[in-house]
């Protein structure tokens, strides 16, 4: 026993000094620019009237960045300018309305992740984060809904329920 634990620790330590202490990426050179952290800019205009430019603001946004979800909106045939509005826009006041009918809280969005994080440190493997990436699987996996079980169960002969196709079930 002590033996296989004497020889995980030079093992570890051999690996620790292969390193130089620096974090690198995989496939990235890091005296060359990343390609896509280049975003280029809409092209500039010349305004008709240079009175009614806005003041610059530091740090701000410009007119020439790229406004990818307004020109989606754009593109779709909606209005980009109704993304910037605040508060509910007159077409979803029957919506929210009819969905807030019971009441609702207005820090309901600071609420519910100060009961996640209780949650997800209840259902921790660990008290500290060994692996980040599994954690939110390990902590939903007994409310998680397995999709083709589901959908075979859905499909028995004599079901009236219409289902839509699905991809293969990898294997």
């Amino acid at each position: 026993m002590r033996r296989a634990q004497f020889a995980m620790l030079i093992s570890v330590l051999a690996l620790g000094a292969c390193g130089d202490g620096t974090l690198r990426t995989f496939g990235s050179d890091d005296r060359s620019p990343e390609e896509f952290d280049i975003v280029p800019n809409q092209p500039l205009e010349t305004p008709v009237n240079f009175a009614e430019l806005p003041a610059p603001t530091p740090g701000g946004a410009n007119r020439a960045d790229q406004q990818p979800l307004g020109a989606a909106v754009a593109a779709l045939g909606g209005n980009p300018a109704a993304l910037s509005a605040t508060g509910v826009p007159s077409s979803d006041a029957a919506l929210v309305n009819a969905a807030s009918r019971f009441g609702r809280s207005a820090g309901i969005r600071t609420t519910l992740a100060e009961e996640d994080a209780e949650f997800r440190r209840r259902k921790s493997l660990f008290n500290w984060r060994l692996v980040p990436d599994n954690e939110y699987n390990r902590a939903y996996r007994s409310q998680s809904l397995d999709a083709y079980t589901w959908l075979r169960n859905v499909r028995q002969p004599g079901s009236n329920v219409a289902t839509p196709s699905a991809p293969p079930q990898e294997r």
